[in-house]
């Protein structure tokens, strides 16, 4: 079998044990899992704090990648050893901005690197979430999955809340967020689905494109939605 077989390989098991345990989680325990995305500057880390003061417990992939491949990890053992010493800022930490331009330009490499973390990611998000079940059995947990309709996880969760903006608005954020351009933030948003797109899988949509207030109101009137859902379920109705 090949290294990229292999790699396949591990992303299918990984993401069969999280289906094993949401499922154990449906069977055994009161959760509500509710995955929350959006593409790339949307606000989704807003939302999820918004979330978390009202009870919300929070599994972030985001932070879940950094932590699979901090230094003497496997994963940064093999980032390095296949993409070489260019990715390795001064103190030995990733260069994810230099790795990030890379897989950006190139869609083998970008498959490559997701070949490397997603079995990692997911993985550790299934202990994660496993233990968080075990120490919290009747709470919302929300899992913010930034790729998740790109890795068709979407089905794997009880709700999914898609956090939206327009494409013409997240551009412009994106580009002030990370000081590039205009065309360099358009190219990275185009390595997602679109937010219109995004939209049609969502059971509900928090529209960021206004002030903080606005957002929160969404927020609450889907924290009550998420609480009758978490009930309905219950009650096997």
């Amino acid at each position: 079998m090949s290294k990229i077989d292999q790699d396949k390989n591990g992303t299918a098991v990984s993401f069969y044990r999280i289906k094993t345990v949401i499922e154990k989680s449906r069977n055994q325990n009161s959760n509500l899992i509710v995955a929350v995305t959006g593409s790339i500057a949307c606000g989704k880390s807003t939302v999820s704090r918004m979330l978390e003061d009202l009870g919300a417990l929070l599994i972030d992939f985001d932070r879940i990648a950094r932590e699979v491949v901090m230094p003497g990890t496997p994963g940064y053992d093999r980032i390095v050893a296949d993409f070489g010493a260019t990715v390795v800022q001064s103190d030995g930490a990733l260069d994810r901005k230099a790795l990030s331009d890379i897989v950006f330009a190139d869609e083998t490499k970008r498959r490559h690197l997701e070949q490397i973390t997603h079995p990692l990611i997911f993985e550790t998000f299934a202990r994660k979430l496993t233990r968080m079940m075990a120490d919290h059995p009747d709470t919302i947990i929300q899992v913010a999955v930034p790729l998740l309709i790109e890795l068709n996880m979407q089905h794997l969760f009880d709700k999914v809340i898609v956090v939206y903006l327009p494409e013409e608005i997240q551009i412009d954020r994106l580009a002030a967020r990370e000081n590039i351009s205009a065309e360099a933030a358009k190219a990275i948003i185009g390595s997602q689905l679109s937010p219109d797109e995004k939209k049609q899988y969502a059971d509900y949509v928090i529209d960021n494109r206004h002030d903080r207030a606005h957002t929160q109101d969404q927020v609450n009137r889907v924290w009550q939605r998420l609480q009758q859902d978490k009930k309905t379920a219950e009650s096997g109705y």
